[in-house]
């Protein structure tokens, strides 16, 4: 039941992850096809062929979108978050068993057990330091250059993302101390053919 729940959280983080992901590749495409086109119809030839049309579209505002790298920079720091969560539930994350293959099966248990704790504790620490700071960019109000939005909704995506991959964390920590406890498999590390 519980590890249920906990894979669903971790797929709808990495479901909404992914929308904004997506989201932003989309606005960084169509920012940068409006540079393009802007420098374009700031090209002299084109000014001199064609300068009616020209000028009517670069006062429509055809150009880079306003504060694209200030949307991109948020919206990028929530994804990170939000895809880790199912990388861990799943046993996702880059491994070298170069060494630990050849261990026994308890050894491993204990290693897996040890990383899945430091892990939890690093995505523990990660949380509460991205809420100190969203705290501090509160109290002194600060915006960004361009929008002017206030620089704590970054901080407070952000959070909600590392929030939910502390708990995965934690979850996932405690199934490895169950592991090793119990000598069973709750949930099996990912298998990896090379």
């Amino acid at each position: 039941m519980m590890h249920r729940f906990m894979n669903g959280l971790a797929r709808l983080m990495a479901i909404l992850g992914g929308i904004v992901l997506t989201a932003l590749v989309i606005l960084t495409c169509v920012s940068v096809l409006g540079r393009g086109i802007n420098t374009f119809l700031h090209w002299t030839p084109v000014e001199t062929i064609m300068p009616a049309l020209s000028r009517w579209l670069l006062d429509a505002g055809v150009g880079p979108v306003w504060g694209d790298y200030e949307l991109v920079e948020a919206g990028v720091a929530f994804a990170i978050f939000a895809f880790i969560p199912l990388c861990q539930i799943t046993a996702g994350h880059a491994t070298v068993d170069i060494f630990t293959a050849r261990l026994p099966k308890r050894a491993n248990r204990v290693i897996q057990m040890v990383v899945d704790i430091v892990f939890a504790a690093v995505l523990i620490l990660i949380a509460w330091r991205i809420y100190a700071g969203m705290e501090s960019k509160m109290q002194n109000n600060e915006t960004t250059f361009l929008l002017q939005f206030p620089i704590w909704w970054s901080y407070l995506v952000s959070l909600i993302g590392a929030v939910v991959a502390a708990i995965v964390g934690v979850y996932m920590a405690v199934v490895r101390i169950a592991e090793l406890l119990t000598m069973r498999t709750i949930i099996p590390a990912a298998e990896v053919d090379h």
